[in-house]
């Protein structure tokens, strides 16, 4: 059984923020800024590429109600929504889940995304062909 299941099953203890009868959502243990939250499905999918349709819109909207939630009552100036898809995008627990991660003033979280010069054109093409 996966780390995320073990938790939802209550088999290791976490500091639940929301819970629903298809979602929970608890307090990552590795705070990157204060109220670094981790939402996930209740029902094993390894990553977004598994998930069906309806639990993904349900599981969704819990995070975008907890993003306005955590924002307002951290006093963030805004929030990172963050979701890794397999081990080459940064995915260490195999279970689908979201990160909601509150932004303050010079709390020293950087997403390092350097832009690179890619042809455009030949991306649209292969995307839509």
């Amino acid at each position: 059984m996966c780390l995320f299941c073990e938790i939802i099953e209550g088999n290791i203890p976490s500091k639940k923020v929301y819970e629903d009868d298809k979602v929970l959502a608890i307090l990552d243990i590795s705070q990157i800024t204060r109220g670094h939250t981790l939402v996930m499905p209740k029902q094993h999918f390894r990553n977004i590429y598994d998930v069906d349709s309806e639990t993904l819109a349900h599981l969704m909207e819990v995070v975008r109600k907890l993003a306005i939630q955590i924002t307002e009552k951290t006093g963030a100036l805004g929030c990172n929504i963050v979701n890794n898809n397999n081990e080459a995008a940064g995915q260490s627990v195999m279970h689908l889940h979201f990160h909601i991660i509150p932004r303050y003033q010079d709390d020293g979280f950087q997403i390092p995304a350097p832009a690179h010069d890619y042809d455009l054109d030949e991306i649209l093409h292969q995307l839509t062909d």
